[in-house]
Parts: structure tokens; sequence; C-alpha cells
């Protein structure tokens, strides 16, 4: 029987991962984090200080891959788990660049497709329903207002000591929403066939119901 897959695209900040879990979770699906594969691969090229057309060749010997430790997923470099280490303001701006860099996007590509083909996946990103998976069964555009992303990010970074203020944070999301539409290569839009949720108003439970909902709707799920 066909697998079914599931695209979740939207800006940053607007849940796509926390979300794209808890449904994956109630439907018994394999969650794949497209995003946390980008910033693997931002953390590997900065840590390494790869120059732009050295990318191609670093990258093929940098083994990034996603695994499962006590039944929760995480991203490899390597042997070295960088779960913890990939979700740094910095990195999040690292691999918003990086990502639009071609040799990046075609290292990543054949992985993401490859655990589609194999399992009932729900795959969050920026281009999954456009370019990653163009025949996904359901196609999800995620979004929320700019201020209301940015203060859900602003209250996560609040419990750290070096939290910049709320409206750094917003000028960072702002940046990097200009970034991600205007790049060159899979900028960020919404699939034509793509459901429209906003989850401004939304608590995090109701965007997951909301999303169950139209893939009951439009498969075989149940």
């Amino acid at each position: 029987m066909k697998n079914i897959n599931i695209a979740i695209d939207g800006p940053a900040g607007a849940g796509k991962s926390t979300i794209a879990k808890m449904v994956s979770a109630k439907l018994g699906f394999i969650y794949v984090d497209t995003g946390a594969l980008y910033r693997a691969a931002a953390l590997f090229i900065t840590e390494n200080n790869v120059a732009d057309e050295d990318i191609e060749k670093a990258l093929a010997g940098a083994d990034i891959s996603l695994g499962f430790v006590d039944g929760v997923q995480k991203v490899f470099i390597g042997d070295r788990d960088v779960s913890g280490l990939i979700r740094t303001p910095e990195i999040s701006m690292a691999a918003s660049r990086t990502s639009a860099i071609p040799a990046v996007r075609a290292y990543l590509f054949d992985t993401q497709q490859k655990i589609a083909a194999e399992n009932n996946v729900i795959m969050d990103g920026r281009d999954i329903g456009t370019v990653v998976l163009p025949n996904a069964d359901v196609k999800i555009f995620l979004t929320a207002s700019a201020e209301e992303r940015a203060n859900r990010r602003f209250k996560e970074l609040s419990e750290k000591p070096d939290c910049p203020c709320y409206e750094e944070v917003l000028s960072d999301i702002i940046e990097r929403d200009k970034n991600d539409m205007e790049r060159p290569v899979s900028p960020l839009r919404r699939a034509e066939d793509a459901v429209l949720v906003d989850s401004t108003t939304l608590t995090l439970e109701e965007s997951a119901d909301a999303i169950i909902s139209i893939i009951r709707e439009k498969t075989d799920v149940q």
C-alpha cells in the first residue's frame, strides 16, 4: 500500500515543528524535521569555516542524519548529537542563508525523499509541498502574524541568560521571512493546492487538531 506523505510549510516561528510532532504522534506517522537537517548543515559549515565554493565537497563527508534516542528524534553530524547546538539564533540565521545554496539543498534533497518513500511521514519545512514532496497527499501552509511568532520565540528564549529583547527577536523574524521568500532557490511560498492554517489565535493543540481534521478529510487516515 502506498505510503501517505503530509507536507507542512510555513515561515519561521509558526510552530511547524512542534505541531507536526503532535500530529505525527497522534496519527502514528514518522516526523521528519527538515529544518533540523538544514540547521545541522549550517552548523557544520560554520564550525568548519567552509567557503561557499567548497560546500559541495565538504558536505560529502559531513554524514548528517536523523536518529531516535529513547523514542526522541535527534540530529547527528557523524556520531555527535548536535540537537541542542542547532537551536541558537546564530545558527537559525546561518541556516536561512545556507539553505539558499544549491549544493546544500541537493545534499539533503535525496535524504528527505528516501525517508518519505519508505514511510508514512509528516515533513515540515519551507519548500516541502513545492519542491521536496510536490505530490504529497496533503499540503498545509501553516502561518501566524510576525508579531505573534516573535512573541512565541521571545518566550522560548527568555529562559536563557543571554536572551535578546523582543524588538530584536521581531526584527530577526522579519529579516528571516524576507530572506526565505526572496531566495533564488526554492523560496518560501504556499503551494497552489496547500490548505492555509493560521495559528495566530490558536493554541498548539487547536492547530494540531485543525491539521488532523484536514488530513482525515483528504485521506483514508483515521
